[in-house]
């Protein structure tokens, strides 16, 4: 592991005070701050890095020459506001408050941890004026606080930074066309043009076009600068406040991974071989010392030209490791007793099945279409749109556009395979996905990212409300598999096994362990699989994260003489009455275990079956769901703080059963 090391405040106060160029100052700045974003993302072990380093120098202005909030404070009314509709930027924007002392050393080094920094902006944190992470609300946001400070006659602008793949989402329009309706000139958007999304160039995904005549044609004052030019960006923020009755625009044409050679657009797409590979994720260790020591140089370089010293980094100590799962008794488990408790390491990916999968049986199925909105590596889909790119269509950041085009296709014979993060196309394209439902043609939807896990983008990312959206439709089948085995089994009963429309969660990281289906399992309507015998209580659960966990609290109550069935139940909202009858008779204790919030999902489903068919006499069911907003930080931490965990599932069968 490498060492790693933070440019402390002492160290930017030095090169601020200094008699130095202002603009060679601020070069110096960003510089320092993007070293210190790069630690912070390989500290987490995730992050953006790519559109951190392209909005930089553009942050870096706004916070040191042009907002007067440190001056006035965070709290006044009167402050200006700047935030990120993208929000993926950031860790670049923690390192710039971190700079002028707004975040302190161990807040910085805390991104993506519980009670840290949140993996995209939430108003939780120090510093930040809106959520985001959920691309395109941005511009509506920033015009609700424009025209608030005027209504409440409050001094101060407000900025607000997107993407240019952003640009695709729809809702961007509806806002640019209200706002200059509206004629709201205290509204600056600065759009971070850097040419790249998520890992191609956004002119392959969607070509926004023209976007100067796009937005004078809704009314707006458009300026075009070099992003990475502090005299341009000055000269087009004095601009943008001299203009009355109408909102302003500054295109920023800028780099993204702007600072570091490899990470730089377009060499990094030769890297990539066609796709950008610093969006997101951490640099391994051999990159991020070629890219710290490429920035540390460069500074010191530039330093020693305004005759300063070179720059004093301080060590960061290293993160303390905890031993995970533990024990009833809170003691950290040896290998030994991981290897005991069945707990075996695995790099199994329920994703990949999918994507195989997909590939597979597309090959005999002529009608099957696939859509993805911009995602479709962190979706597996790269490599059917490389197999049959004649049957894949990329609609980019559009989830509401891409279901109804998948509602057409439906209506015209083809069976469309809809691709997203589950927290995106369950909730934003819910209007479209009722519609298209309503005609009662068939469509797979793919939602990925589904769950409390991963937590560390935090709840922009996390999709707990999906379960119950989909149940809402008569006519749509949800299931969860929980290894590679049943995904396969699963998309092929979507496939070729029902004419219903069909909601298919998939996690996106590896599975905790790998889940062992008994010997000749059938995939059957409604009925699930025993994983566990246990005569004390029975335990529900679905996916790769939550059977870990309902596994794990059943070897740690075995251990105490306490037999806990787990039953792997992938259908989530359709039950055998008969199997279930069977299943929970022996048992007066009945718990669910939801990767969900604790409205619509599967217990409330097993719950209706159970009271209509007269099944709970003199039975107790429990839910065990993911209470309030979901945690963001590790998988550990956001687990343990919703109890949701090995350990205190354990725990919470016992308050119930001991």
């Amino acid at each position: 592991m490498v060492e790693l090391k933070l440019i402390p405040v002492e160290e930017f106060k030095r090169v601020r005070n200094s008699s130095a160029d202002k603009y060679k100052k601020l070069q110096i700045i960003a510089d320092m701050c993007r070293a210190n974003t790069l630690a912070e993302v390989k500290r987490a072990g995730s992050g953006h890095l790519g559109s951190s380093f392209s909005a930089m120098d553009i942050v870096t202005w706004m916070y040191y020459e042009e907002m007067n909030i440190i001056k006035v404070g965070f709290d006044s009314p009167n402050r200006d506001i700047y935030f990120s509709s993208k929000g993926h930027d950031v860790p670049g924007l923690y390192a710039v408050l971190h700079s002028l002392g707004e975040i302190s050393d161990d807040m910085l080094l805390s991104l993506r941890r519980f009670g840290g920094l949140n993996g995209h902006p939430d108003i939780s944190n120090h510093g930040m004026e809106a959520n985001s992470g959920s691309l395109g609300m941005g511009i509506s946001k920033g015009r609700g606080m424009a025209w608030a400070k005027n209504h409440n006659g409050n001094d101060g602008r407000v900025f607000v930074m997107t993407g240019d793949g952003e640009l695709q989402e729809g809702q961007n329009y509806e806002a640019l066309q209200v706002t200059a309706h509206h004629k709201i000139d205290n509204l600056t958007v600065i759009v971070d043009d850097n040419k790249v999304q998520s890992d191609k160039p956004v002119a392959e995904i969607i070509d926004v076009g023209n976007l100067v005549e796009k937005f004078k044609v809704f009314g707006w004052h458009v300026i075009r600068i070099d992003g990475h030019d502090f005299q341009q960006i000055e000269n087009a923020i004095a601009e943008a406040k001299q203009v009355k009755g109408k909102p302003q625009i500054i295109i920023a044409d800028t780099i993204k991974g702007r600072g570091v050679s490899f990470m730089e657009h377009p060499a990094a797409l030769e890297i990539g071989k066609g796709l950008y590979p610093w969006h997101s994720g951490a640099p391994d260790d051999a990159a991020f010392e070629a890219g710290y020591s490429e920035l540390i140089q460069r500074i010191n370089t530039d330093l020693a030209a305004v005759s300063l010293d070179p720059l004093h980094l301080t060590p960061v100590e290293p993160e303390v490791k905890t031993a995970s799962p533990a024990m009833l008794e809170g003691e950290p488990l040896s290998q030994a007793a991981l290897e005991r408790l069945s707990v075996k390491p695995t790099d199994e990916y329920v994703s990949r099945a999918y994507g195989q999968a997909l590939v597979e049986l597309a090959a005999t199925r002529k009608d099957i279409v696939v859509l993805d909105a911009d995602l479709a590596s962190d979706c597996k889909v790269r490599d059917f749109e490389s197999t049959y790119p004649d049957r894949f269509i990329e609609n980019g950041i559009a989830e509401q556009d891409m279901v109804s085009m998948a509602a057409g296709l439906a209506r015209q014979g083809l069976l469309p395979v809809v691709n997203s993060f589950a927290s995106f196309l369950a909730s934003r394209a819910n209007e479209q996905i009722y519609n298209a439902a309503s005609e009662k043609s068939k469509i797979i939807y793919a939602l990925h990212y589904a769950g409390l896990i991963p937590a560390g983008p935090g709840k922009s990312h996390q999709s707990l409300r999906d379960i119950s959206l989909f149940s809402a439709l008569p006519n749509c089948i949800v299931l969860q598999p929980c290894n590679a085995e049943e995904t396969r089994m699963a998309l092929d009963y979507c496939v070729n096994k029902t004419d219903e429309n069909s909601a298919l969660r998939i996690i996106i990281g590896p599975s905790p362990r790998r889940i062992e289906l008994p010997a000749g399992y059938e995939f059957k309507l409604g009925q699930g699989c025993q994983l566990t015998a246990g005569k004390d209580a029975v335990m529900f659960a679905y996916g790769p994260v939550m059977l870990h966990e309902a596994l794990l609290a059943s070897e740690l109550l075995a251990e105490r003489g306490f037999g806990l069935k787990v039953i792997n139940m992938p259908w989530l909202n359709r039950v055998d009455v008969k199997w279930l009858t069977e299943i929970i008779k022996p048992y007066s204790a009945i718990f669910m275990l939801e990767d969900h919030h604790p409205a619509g999902g599967l217990m409330d489903n097993i719950l209706t079956a159970c009271a209509e068919n007269n099944l709970l006499n003199g039975k107790q069911m429990i839910k065990f769901a993911v209470e309030g907003y979901p945690a963001c930080g590790t998988p550990q931490q956001a687990l343990a703080f919703h109890e949701l965990d090995g350990l205190s599932l354990s725990k919470r069968v016992m308050k119930y059963c001991g």
